[in-house]
């Protein structure tokens, strides 16, 4: 049975998955172009950096909180209905504020509002998606999804501003937001026609059938992590990634005007080396698909990105065209590193124990950004813009460089793990069994 069910696999999952890979492209490109949108009305309408911090922060709340919590509700419930439902309420979210706008009676609190409810919403929806791929996709093929999806992040780096702000110029806010409502609704259709495998649930223990609590499913989530210490190492490393890449990209604008002595063409200038360099990189790692060790591939991606900001960095005011190079080196690097990570938890972690597993590693990712950005400023405002980029270049590349010499996170991928790391104790005295075999 478990032999024709991976022949059918190997035989319909392009068509199967890559329907549902597209309506999830389409929403994407909604939710950036609504997240455009939204950013430039309360940068027109108020002009207040607070208020700016403040949307942005509300959109990282619920990401930080949630992440676990909301992943092991996701191993509870259908994966499908949850993405279904998540897509539905974000585009009910975003009506109510179309017939705000159309009404003229919006106001920024309402703005917050809606943030924080779609990032609570994308908290349950973005690890249901990825613990969905892992059982619709080949093993052999996670990393070149991967890098498609970091291709299609790329593109909507280049792409989103630029037709946020033309839609813009040509539609009302609320005929734009609309477009999220109906790129969600492509979202939905393909989940209503296309079946998602769905992982059997653990017993409490081998002589019940009892299932186990919330709580129970929520600590077992701590306990495999934490019993894996290449787990553990790989979630830190995705932690400090986000801890040093996130401020750095926020400096930019103080990169450009203070050490550059440029203006907004030299800001975009950066940032679109960025995204090519990021579209690059994931069209490269999908049709090479990486080493057979993935790890090794992130290893290699981390130390393009610690060469990529030692670069800009270390790149003279005179040398603006280095630092334009360096940021597309930075672009390269961030797909090549994070693609095949998603694609070795993908593949490695026990399918129902996906959902906390990326549940945690979003919160603990999210949870840096402000962290970085509140030791950057300080730490950059003493010591100069450029010092941000080369300290956390240097620490970006040792830490790639490292990588290779540590056992644990060299041999992540290697089946023969030991039967303790295996199981997921669910109570001290007892291991789970899969319910039926």
């Amino acid at each position: 049975m478990q032999q024709q069910a991976e022949i059918i696999l190997a035989d319909n999952w392009k068509v199967r998955f890559f329907s549902i890979w597209t309506g999830q492209a389409f929403s994407l490109l909604g939710s950036a172009l609504v997240q455009f949108a939204l950013i430039w009305w309360l940068t027109k309408t108020t002009g207040s950096a607070t208020v700016l911090a403040t949307a942005s922060l509300v959109g990282f709340i619920p990401q930080i909180i949630l992440g676990p919590f909301a992943g092991a509700l996701v191993d509870r419930w259908n994966r499908r209905w949850t993405m279904i439902v998540a897509d539905g309420l974000i585009a009910l979210a975003t009506l109510a504020l179309v017939g705000l706008f159309w009404t003229g009676a919006v106001e920024v609190w309402h703005i917050y509002i809606l943030l924080f409810f779609r990032s609570a919403a994308g908290g349950f929806h973005w690890p249901a998606m990825q613990a969905s791929t892992s059982l619709m996709v080949p093993k052999e093929q996670l990393s070149r999804v991967q890098g498609i999806n970091q291709t299609l992040q790329g593109l909507l780096n280049i792409g989103s501003a630029p037709l946020g702000a033309l839609l813009l110029s040509v539609l009302p806010m609320h005929s734009v937001l609309a477009i999220d409502i109906f790129t969600a609704l492509l979202a939905i259709l393909p989940l209503l026609l296309v079946t998602i495998p769905q992982p059997q649930r653990l017993l409490v223990d081998i002589q019940s059938t009892e299932q186990p609590t919330y709580w129970q499913d929520l600590r077992a989530g701590f306990r495999y992590v934490w019993s894996w210490p290449g787990l553990v190492m790989i979630l830190g490393m995705a932690t400090v990634i986000n801890l040093l890449s996130a401020p750095a990209i926020a400096l930019l604008p103080l990169l450009v005007t203070k050490h550059f002595g440029g203006e907004a063409i030299q800001l975009a200038g950066l940032e679109s080396a960025f995204g090519i360099g990021m579209l690059t990189g994931g069209l490269i790692l999908s049709v090479w698909g990486g080493f057979r060790r993935r790890v090794m591939t992130s290893m290699l991606g981390l130390m393009f990105l610690g060469v990529g900001m030692i670069g800009v960095g270390m790149a003279p005011a005179s040398l603006f065209l280095l630092a334009v190079g360096m940021m597309f080196v930075i672009g390269v690097g961030s797909p090549i590193t994070n693609g095949p990570l998603f694609a070795v938890v993908q593949d490695v972690v026990a399918p129902e124990m996906q959902g906390r597993v990326l549940g945690l590693i979003g919160s603990m990712a999210a949870a840096m950004t402000p962290v970085g950005l509140v030791i950057a400023g300080p730490l950059s405002d003493w010591l100069g813009v450029q010092s941000w980029f080369i300290i956390g270049g240097i620490s970006t590349f040792l830490m790639g460089v490292s990588g290779f010499f540590i056992p644990a996170i060299m041999n992540l991928e290697e089946k023969n793990r030991p039967a303790q790391e295996m199981s997921v104790t669910l109570s001290a005295a007892s291991q789970p069994v899969h319910q039926g075999d």
